[in-house]
């Protein structure tokens, strides 16, 4: 079953929304950006995410002590990584990691130290999905998360496309650059009820 991630969770009420309606993961964003929440304030919302919902933090070439509070101070499970990256900052993390990678014209895919990859629109958080004739990912061992412009109607073909280990969703669960609470529990839906069902 192809796992969820809905990242840019910055209220209460859309953490419990998507915790209850099946998230797998939880995404805080850290680095500048509309969705960016402090790490206090993201500390206070992990408190209403059960043990099995997993607590990703969102960072933009961050240094290793940066990382290194966040897990701390959050209680993340994940760190998520963008921009310029040195394999070094994921040895011996106390948590899991996942590089993010923009897929270009070439769909060049980087070896990395992290646990996860991460194929994202050339600008993350910008609802654009990338070309995916562009990725191929059938040779790949790590597993991996397709994002960039996914939302409840092309979500199921994405998995059909990339079988991916799981989908990951910011802007396309939003209204007026707003989570939507029933976009997200629309989108986790169409993913854990398989492709079949259709509007």
């Amino acid at each position: 079953m192809t796992k969820v991630k809905i990242c840019g969770l910055s209220t209460k009420g859309a953490v419990e929304t998507a915790v209850s309606a099946g998230a797998d993961y939880i995404g805080f964003v850290f680095a500048p950006s509309k969705r960016q929440v402090t790490l206090d304030q993201a500390a206070e919302l992990v408190k209403i995410i059960p043990a099995d919902v997993k607590k990703v933090g969102v960072f933009v070439s961050p240094s290793r002590a940066e990382l290194l509070e966040a897990v701390d101070k959050v209680g993340l499970d994940f760190v998520q990584v963008h921009g310029q990256v040195v394999d070094k900052l994921f040895e011996n993390l106390p948590c899991a990691s996942i590089q993010a990678v923009r897929v270009d014209g070439n769909g060049h895919i980087p070896s990395s130290q992290a646990n996860y990859l991460l194929f994202d629109a050339p600008v993350a958080g910008s609802g654009q999905t990338f070309d995916w004739g562009k990725l191929d990912t059938t040779g790949m061992v790590q597993p991996f998360f397709i994002a960039g412009g996914l939302h409840e109607d092309n979500v199921a073909k994405a998995i059909q496309h990339f079988t991916p280990f799981a989908v990951d969703v910011s802007s396309g669960v939003e209204t007026d650059g707003q989570k939507d609470h029933e976009k997200i529990r629309r989108f986790i839906e169409r993913v854990k009820n398989g492709i079949s069902r259709t509007k």
